[in-house]
């Protein structure tokens, strides 16, 4: 009994000096979810997919009225879940710039396509997190009930964002997906901001970027917010 007590806490006492799992280089065959960035082919496995981002257009500094549409050609080959991306610099938008985005979604819908909702792409100052979810919300109250709302977010937001401008993004949004890379490579030390996930009071994925460092915390998956991964594809 006593040299079974021993193995056991010998065993015990190994498993908790094991180091810790490696970062590892994103694949993004071993993911079901993708941002498709203007300029980027689509990779052959993207038919296989379970959604796409689409970077669809953008309302640049210079004119808020107008979106700059990014994809002018309409495909007509349903496959994956789409979510129509606009990137944004500014968020005062003209009355044109919300017509000619929806006319765009009823467009793409007609041609056969599964455009499951919008996303916007804005990098939102932590201490300005009140405003943009007022422009979420504004947005909402225009879109048709039937699509769904999206936005990408800072890992500094859940960091430090007051917990009132995180609560105002409930109930607008349904998502988020928290993005943990600059540009090409994935932010150094991004593992500090993972714990404060859990502060987000609504569902959110992961977005990572192909190539980059990222070893997932097992607490990620336990948390029932969290409903998965979006994978950046990068240009040949």
């Amino acid at each position: 009994m006593k040299a079974r007590l021993s193995m056991a806490l010998a065993l015990l006492v190994a498993a908790c000096s094991s180091p810790a799992p490696e970062p590892r280089p994103v694949d993004p065959q071993d993911y079901a979810d993708f941002f498709l960035w203007s300029g980027v082919k689509p990779p052959d496995y993207l038919s296989e997919a379970k959604s796409v981002y689409l970077h669809w257009g953008e309302v640049r500094r210079n004119d808020p009225e107008n979106i700059l549409p990014l994809r002018r050609a309409v495909p007509q080959n349903p496959g994956p879940d789409l979510w129509l991306v606009v990137r944004a610099d500014r968020l005062d938008w003209g009355e044109a710039a919300y017509t000619q985005l929806f006319a765009q979604v009823t467009r793409w819908q007609a041609a056969g396509n599964p455009v499951v909702g919008i996303q916007v792409d804005f990098d939102s100052a932590t201490l300005k997190l009140g405003t943009y979810a007022s422009f979420l919300k504004d947005l909402r109250r225009r879109m048709p009930d039937d699509l769904k709302l999206s936005a990408t977010g800072l890992m500094d937001w859940t960091n430090g964002a007051a917990d009132a401008d995180l609560a105002a993004l409930s109930g607008v949004l349904d998502e988020i997906v928290v993005q943990t890379y600059q540009g090409r490579i994935t932010v150094p030390g991004y593992e500090a901001y993972l714990p404060s996930l859990e502060r987000l009071p609504l569902p959110y994925r992961v977005g990572l970027v192909e190539g980059g460092e990222w070893q997932a915390p097992a607490s990620l998956s336990d948390d029932p917010e969290f409903l998965g991964y979006v994978v950046f594809l990068l240009p040949e």
